[in-house]
């Protein structure tokens, strides 16, 4: 695992520039650096040794030094490719992954890859053509971003890379505040820096030395056109059971000792125990002192019944706290998903004793496990039976009535998928945003900002089409964007074996009978673990990242740090801080969620960050130094 960088060259940017965006990103690759730098452009790439670790170095060149390639992240199909470049008259020097990358775009340009099967992104100099290749990808596993405003080009594996470039102009890209405000992140290329674009999963750019000029292509696209009805949750078990199988030994691959997260739900669970049926590995579980919050008994226990070590890791109030403002520096951009900074602290207690770690994300998106997915059925239930007129009459009504149970059923039931699922107001919704901004203009329909992604499974069910929403959205931009930044962080690799292409793509053909039912989610899965685990493993109910953050909000010594962020001059910059002050009562009281209290609270202290009102470099050191 690594990190990289580079841009084009400008006379007004010194040479030197290079290194110090490279060590920007120094905790994603702490074992060497390398630089490449001719009359066009600069390279940089930090390395973080996982496989063939003697050889590896980058930038790694063509045969004929024309193509120069910079890599972060495993290619696990890497031998088969190797072999068939072999076949084909190209000679390797190494046993790295990165090797196969060169000679394979040498052999079929981005044909390439259609081939891969891994988490990757990777940035190609091509000399002879006059261009810059960069792919992300199929998920988004691996991070990759690129700044454009039409005169400088640069790209990295994180924003702040950029910092160190004199030709990056910082602005904050304000029209996204109530978009993040609602997903709390950004369901699309574009991000909080104005000119900074996300290179989307499943997607490669070209950037034409000669015209400026960058152009981004799709060659992945997760869908859902095979779907097959014949399927039966036994067959499909028996199928899921051979593919996790196979990508857990594929993603055991390493020269160095691999460990796993574990937490007490099944997915962790079934990737430890597929995981352990090859060598003895060691588990890392995150809990609270507070025994209600924490899993780490659950955790113990199952480890101990298939006879693996297990780490228990705890985090307290303080630790939490107290490292917000440079888990928001790791990010790049504001997310206040609570899990995150948890993450942070499990990679740390892990990165003590291994290097790489397996870990269960995926699974919900894949298999159908939110619950949430469920209520599909009652909405089309309601829609097919109740005509539109009816049901827009009933939202109108119920809408100036006070609460009562089925009010927000009778609301939502008149509203098209795309505005109704939770996720598209994830936190703030429309009229929340409206009183909570300090310049309301700026609101715009989040609904309409996504639309185009359910549009795409328009002809499909409406919990199939919640699922491919949450595998362009929320899994990349939320769950392995934290994953990544949080183990990176401690220069830990993390391997998702459910976040697979072989999976995703028997994934795809899955009918709605094989993933949910009455008797629960993401049941095939389920089914397939439960021929390897305890029954009471198997069949747990999803609990996500529990924690105390809630309770945690209401002590005082917390309370009053939040209540100076809410009246700050950057909270009086975006926010009305009268409603801010009440969010926060009607949290005290009860009546309002975690969230809505950590949104603002974090995007506050990210700009302070990223944004601060004394030198750059003296407030973003500062909190360097605190990581």
């Amino acid at each position: 695992m690594c990190g990289f960088c580079g841009y084009v060259n400008q006379k007004d940017v010194p040479t030197d520039t290079i290194s110090k965006m490279a060590n920007r990103i120094k905790h994603r690759g702490p074992d060497d650096e390398q630089y490449f730098q001719d009359e066009n452009i600069s390279m940089g790439f930090r390395r973080l040794s996982i496989i063939d670790l003697a050889h590896g170095g980058q930038p790694l060149f063509s045969k004929d030094q024309k193509k120069v390639l910079t890599f972060n992240g495993e290619i696990y199909n890497y031998k088969e490719i190797r072999s068939e470049l072999q076949e084909q008259g190209y000679e390797f020097e190494t046993d790295v992954d990165s090797e196969v990358l060169i000679r394979g775009y040498e052999a079929w340009g981005s044909g390439l890859l259609k081939k891969l099967r891994g988490m990757y992104a990777f940035v190609i100099y091509d000399k002879a053509n006059n261009e810059i290749f960069g792919a992300r990808d199929h998920f988004g596993i691996k991070p990759l971003y690129y700044y454009d405003d039409g005169n400088a080009f640069m790209y990295a594996s994180e924003i702040k890379a950029f910092l160190s470039n004199p030709a990056f102009n910082k602005e904050l890209n304000i029209g996204l505040l109530p978009i993040h405000l609602s997903f709390e992140f950004i369901p699309s290329e574009e991000t909080m820096f104005k000119n900074v674009y996300k290179v989307m999963p499943g997607t490669y750019f070209v950037h034409h030395l000669d015209s400026k000029e960058t152009e981004t292509h799709r060659y992945y696209h997760f869908n859902y056109d095979h779907i097959d009805n014949s399927q039966t949750v036994e067959g499909d078990a028996k199928k899921i059971e051979g593919l996790v199988k196979d990508s857990v030994k594929a993603h055991m691959v390493s020269d160095v000792e691999v460990g796993s997260f574990l937490s007490s739900g099944v997915d962790s669970s079934y990737v430890l125990n597929e995981a352990s049926k090859l060598k003895p590995i060691k588990s890392f579980s995150l809990g609270f002192d507070n025994s209600k919050y924490s899993e780490l008994s659950w955790s113990t226990d199952f480890a101990n019944q298939i006879g693996q070590e297990n780490t228990p890791i705890k985090i307290t109030d303080d630790d939490y706290f107290n490292f917000l403002p440079t888990m928001m520096y790791y990010m790049d951009e504001p997310l206040s998903n609570p899990s995150a900074i948890q993450l942070f602290y499990l990679s740390k207690g892990t990165r003590k004793q291994v290097k790489v770690a397996l870990s269960g994300e995926g699974a919900d998106e894949f298999f159908g496990g939110y619950n949430t997915y469920l209520e599909a059925k009652p909405f089309e239930r309601y829609q097919k039976y109740v005509p539109g007129f009816i049901r827009k009459s009933l939202a109108a009504m119920v809408t100036k009535l006070p609460r009562f149970h089925g009010r927000r059923f009778l609301i939502r039931g008149a509203q098209p998928l795309s505005e109704r699922y939770y996720r598209v107001n994830y936190v703030f919704n429309y009229d929340d945003r409206n009183r909570l901004l300090k310049d309301p203009s700026l609101n715009r329909d989040s609904g309409a900002y996504s639309k185009h992604i359910f549009d795409e499974v328009k002809d499909k069910d409406e919990m199939t089409q919640m699922q491919y929403f949450d595998i362009n959205t929320w899994l990349p931009f939320d769950i392995l964007q934290k994953a990544d930044r949080m183990s990176m962080a401690n220069s830990l690799e993390v391997r998702t074996p459910l976040v697979d292409k072989e999976i995703a793509e028997f994934a795809s053909t899955m009918p709605i009978k094989t993933r949910i039912n009455d008797e629960g989610t993401k049941i095939s899965l389920r089914k397939a673990a439960e021929n390897a685990l305890p029954e009471k493993v198997a069949m747990k109910e999803k609990l996500g990242f529990p924690s105390p953050i809630a309770s945690w909000i209401r002590e005082p010594k917390f309370h009053k740090r939040i209540v100076r962020a809410f009246t700050s001059d950057v909270a009086q910059k975006f926010f009305n801080t009268d409603e801010l002050m009440r969010i926060l009562k009607e949290h005290d009281e009860g009546k309002s969620s975690m969230q809505k209290i950590m949104t603002p609270y974090l995007f506050i202290i990210w700009y302070e960050v990223y944004f601060p009102e004394d030198t750059d470099a003296d407030t973003i050191n500062k909190v360097e130094l605190q990581a």
